[in-house]
């Protein structure tokens, strides 16, 4: 089979907004660690875009280095006024670094819940697919955004009974979600994020103050630990222990 055809995603109708994703067919590993990564893109962060789309790719970049990059399926999502997804989940040989340069152009406002609703639903519903072909599963979900939702269509109790029901479902060994506030200099965004973190019943809530490039260097690190932490955990019965950031 063409490298081409290995790559190729299928599509998949299904939740509120459906997905992509590598045909289970073309999987060589018994286990996988599903990766979502939601990066926010509304006019707010105009400034620093560029930035956070290095962390992206030095994230990717480690997760390719990794011991356990043969385990690892990667989806990103972009968010302002509507959400898009960039990629569905792909293997890490299947990712070209250079595909992620203008990925989060700034414009618009915060879509943030849809598309954390998307990436649960799609992680969820993906890993119930693995796991009726026998694959051991898992996954880590991170949401980046620089402020309050303010254009979803749906709320925290949406992606509450989406998060309750991939736990439930045993479909995946475990799900480890984490809010990055990336730029929360205000207490009141702080505090709203940590209220969302709380009532969306999230893993973890991290803060940045600032989005310069000493600070996104760190978020990067952090996030490709988190990953490799979770992917580890695989078999354990349980989710990854939370990283320090």
């Amino acid at each position: 089979m063409s490298d081409e055809a290995t790559q190729a995603l299928e599509q998949h109708k299904i939740g509120h907004f459906g997905f992509s994703a590598v045909h289970i067919g073309n999987l060589g590993a018994a286990e996988y660690t599903l990766v979502t990564i939601v990066c926010d893109r509304s006019g707010s962060t105009n400034g620093f875009q560029t930035d956070m789309e290095a962390v992206l790719k030095e994230v990717v970049k480690a997760c390719q280095s990794s011991p356990r990059a043969d385990n690892l399926l990667i989806r990103v999502l972009t968010f302002e006024d509507t959400h898009t997804e960039f990629h569905g989940f792909k293997l890490l040989e299947a990712i070209n670094l250079d595909d992620y340069n203008n990925s989060l152009a700034p414009g618009g406002y915060t879509a943030l819940f849809d598309a954390m609703l998307d990436g649960i639903e799609a992680t969820n519903n993906f890993g119930e697919q693995l796991g009726a072909q026998d694959f051991n599963t898992n996954a880590i979900l991170f949401f980046m955004t620089d402020g309050d939702d303010n254009r979803s269509s749906h709320g925290v109790n949406q992606i509450k009974d989406a998060l309750s029901k991939a736990v439930k479902s045993e479909a995946l060994e475990s799900v480890v979600t984490i809010l990055i506030g990336v730029n929360v200099q205000e207490d009141h965004f702080r505090q709203t994020l940590e209220r969302v973190k709380e009532q969306c019943g999230l893993t973890q809530f991290v803060p940045l103050a600032d989005a310069n490039k000493k600070t996104l260097a760190k978020l990067a690190q952090f996030v490709s630990q988190s990953i490799s932490s979770q992917s580890q955990a695989l078999g354990s019965g349980g989710p990854s222990k939370s990283i320090n950031f």
